[in-house]
């Protein structure tokens, strides 16, 4: 068999995305302030865009004026094109008119009126505390010797996100060579710590350990943890009241006083630090009426520099390979201008049909929440579902009823017994309300919540009320029973 090789033509169709596509696709997605910072790298990356001040603005006399005033306040136009690829960005660009125009400031950000930008102290970011931080701050101004010190270490060093230990003590003796007794002390000492409880093996170790700080103490309260944490977690008050030989009473002022305690001490140290929601775009009511703005405050207004455009008015002088190079930063730069402009324009205009749909909610409240699909908004706008969805991904609206992501006005039907279809978001919000009035002592189970939904004319099923209450992390009725 011989092997040899040759070339050999051949025709295929494939579909080819171009950067700048790709660029138009990513700014859809990107959250405001990651379009902030995106424009900052570009503006690194391409030394012709630069960031038109405030001063220069006022300075550029009316002539610009009418283009900036329809940028501030979009208006809707006939129909918005989506970004097709068609070879935008790459073709031959008509320099002398685009050298004529010299103003052209297609996207503006809401400057400043003292001229001042710098970030307020709110905005700048400090350290925080950990729970290693804070237990070992304790331990060196405890009267430790340098063994206990280490073995102080190794403990902090095994603790979870919650405050439990999660290394057996025999692994701390092995790694130290220091007896039981000695490591066992030094557990003590720091389960005496800040916060009260850390440092536990278990749920039940955690609960006595808060228990016996508190004064008086209730001896009580101690057995149930110890004895019968399983019925308490079900709340089985008459049985651990049965078994104890004690009134019912008294066991509800025991479990009362077990409820206040911390299950999980270390969690005050854990977890991200909680950041405000800046809203994308804010709608209000004005005369009967919902306008809709676009928060730009904090987003660089771009145009290209006036230097480079001098520079290829005079491109009679200028090398062939700098102009090619000012030529390709130029259709690089007015590329990301008209993909930010149309990036606003669509997030106006698939809000505004968000509210088409949603009046009803934004008027009422959620109860009226509509059902509303991506396939709804991308025929209204005359766009795809995947552009809707890239749109609305954690971009947040100010409304009169409050801040909401925009995927929370997109839900599922749910068909009531009269043919009507009903917002699953409206549907949870009715289980809330009705667990919210129920008799603590005798809680609704799923399958009562469904019988009273029925006697509302919404069908749903048993399964998907566990789901929704899940979902907003309600407890079950034997865990929110509670004798009174």
């Amino acid at each position: 068999m011989v092997l040899e090789l040759k070339q050999s033509p051949k025709q295929i169709q494939q579909l080819v995305i171009t950067p700048q596509l790709q660029q138009a696709i990513r700014l859809l997605q990107l959250t405001r302030l990651e379009l902030v910072d995106m424009i900052s790298q570009e503006m690194k990356e391409n030394p012709l865009l630069e960031e038109v001040e405030e001063e220069k603005e006022l300075a550029e006399g009316e002539a610009t004026a009418p283009e900036r005033e329809e940028i501030e306040t979009p208006t809707e136009p006939e129909r918005t094109p989506e970004v097709q690829g068609n070879g935008e960005g790459t073709d031959e660009f008509d320099w002398e008119n685009y050298l004529e125009n010299s103003n052209l400031i297609p996207f503006q950000r809401q400057s400043y009126e003292d001229g001042d930008e710098r970030p307020s102290f709110e905005n700048f970011l400090a350290k925080r505390t950990t729970l290693v931080d804070h237990l070992q701050w304790q331990l060196q101004l405890s009267r430790l010797t340098e063994e206990e010190q280490e073995v102080g270490k190794w403990i902090i060093g095994n603790l979870d996100e919650d405050g439990y230990l999660k290394i057996s003590l025999e692994d701390i003796c092995s790694e130290t060579n220091l007896p039981s007794e000695k490591v066992e002390r030094v557990l003590g000492k720091i389960q005496q710590f800040d916060p009260v409880g850390i440092a536990a093996r278990d749920l039940k170790e955690c609960l006595l350990i808060q228990l016996g700080q508190i004064t008086p103490r209730d001896t009580l309260a101690e057995r149930i943890v110890s004895e019968h944490l399983s019925l308490l977690k079900n709340r089985n008050f008459p049985a651990i009241a049965k078994r104890l030989g004690v009134s019912l009473e008294r066991v509800n002022r025991s479990a009362h006083l077990i409820s206040k305690l911390d299950p999980k001490p270390g969690r005050a140290f854990g977890g991200e630090v909680i950041q405000e929601i800046i809203p994308d775009v804010y709608v209000y009511k004005v005369e009967g009426d919902y306008v809709i703005y676009l928060n730009d405050e904090g987003v660089p207004r771009l145009r290209v520099t006036s230097l480079y455009r001098d520079i290829l008015n005079g491109s009679h002088f200028t090398p062939e390979g700098d102009r090619r190079y000012i030529q390709d930063k130029i259709r690089s730069a007015l590329w990301l201008i008209r993909s930010i402009h149309q990036r606003q324009r669509t997030i106006y205009k698939v809000t505004k049909s968000i509210i088409k749909f949603q009046r009803e909610f934004l008027d009422k409240g959620i109860q009226f929440l509509k059902p509303l699909v991506l396939r709804d908004v991308a025929e209204d706008i005359q766009m795809h579902e995947s552009t809707i969805s890239r749109v609305t991904h954690n971009k947040y609206v100010h409304t009169p009823q409050g801040i909401y992501e925009l995927k929370f006005f997109f839900n599922a039907g749910i068909t009531s017994t009269q043919g009507e279809t009903m917002a699953s978001e409206s549907v949870k919000n009715l289980v809330r309300e009705i667990i919210a009035k129920e008799d603590p002592r005798k809680p609704y189970s799923d399958e009562r919540l469904v019988q009273i939904l029925q006697e509302m004319n919404i069908r749903i099923a048993r399964r998907t009320v566990s789901k929704y209450r899940e979902m907003m992390k309600i407890l079950s009725s034997n865990e929110r029973r509670k004798i009174v």
